[in-house]
């Protein structure tokens, strides 16, 4: 059997073919973790089951959290709020991170990307810088391909098999500081931190870039999702 890969939904007002609104996700993730012999398993974001989130994903092999808005300021402690921020919704914000607590309680393959990294950084008590390019960053990270360093020891690097991959960047927020059991393993030009692993897990990672918009051409970007299956195999074993 393929394994189960579980990935957020999102609220949507508009989605063709529906009359009413819904729930989405994107396609590239799913693709990504089809070719890599997962099966993806969309979970909307009903905070109402929240309290079951535990035994839902006790049924599932791995997690991918996917990119997409800000996080609200207010669940990091931040007293200010940048104007550019967008997208915000409270709904999204508890229940992603309460699969990130859930995931790394289960020790559940995980895959966290852009947003969904900053996601995995705030659900661990760290938080964000609100709008990076405030701070004169000499590299782009808004619908660019830059290059990143990854540590040679990382897991991110064995799974990717190269220690300079170029990822697909659209992000203008960061981590700032480093959630508690994180550990940074990659950064940009900038300084920017691009990629992490939760401590004492089997394999839970979290990437800035978008692996999954270059994956179905990239092998080193696929190979995050086909290491992520891996691993849900091998917990199945």
């Amino acid at each position: 059997m393929r394994p189960l890969v579980a990935l957020p939904a999102r609220y949507s007002d508009t989605a063709e073919g529906w009359r009413v609104p819904a729930f989405a996700t994107g396609r590239p993730y799913c693709e990504a973790i089809v070719r890599a012999g997962g099966t993806p398993v969309v979970l909307p974001p009903l905070v109402d089951t929240i309290d079951s989130l535990t035994d839902t994903l006790a049924r599932v092999d791995a997690l991918v959290l996917t990119g997409g808005p800000d996080v609200d300021p207010d669940r990091y402690g931040a007293s200010e709020r940048h104007p550019t921020l967008y997208g915000v919704r409270d709904e999204h914000d508890e229940w992603e991170l309460a699969l990130v607590r859930v995931a790394i309680e289960l020790d559940l393959p995980m895959l966290a990307i852009c947003r969904g990294f900053q996601v995995m950084n705030v659900a661990l008590g760290g938080t964000l810088h609100q709008h990076i390019t405030d701070d004169e960053s000499d590299v782009n990270h808004r619908f660019e391909m830059h290059p990143v360093s990854l540590d040679a020891s990382s897991r991110v690097a064995t799974a990717m098999g190269t220690l300079t991959p170029v990822g697909h960047s659209v992000h203008h927020q960061a981590l700032d500081r480093i959630g508690e059991g994180l550990t940074v393993i990659a950064h940009a030009e900038d300084g920017t931190v691009e990629a992490a692993e939760v401590d004492g897990r089997r394999w839970a990672v979290g990437v800035q870039w978008h692996p999954e918009d270059t994956a179905d051409s990239d092998p080193a970007q696929q190979g995050l999702f086909d290491e992520l299956v891996r691993q849900a195999l091998a917990r199945r074993a």
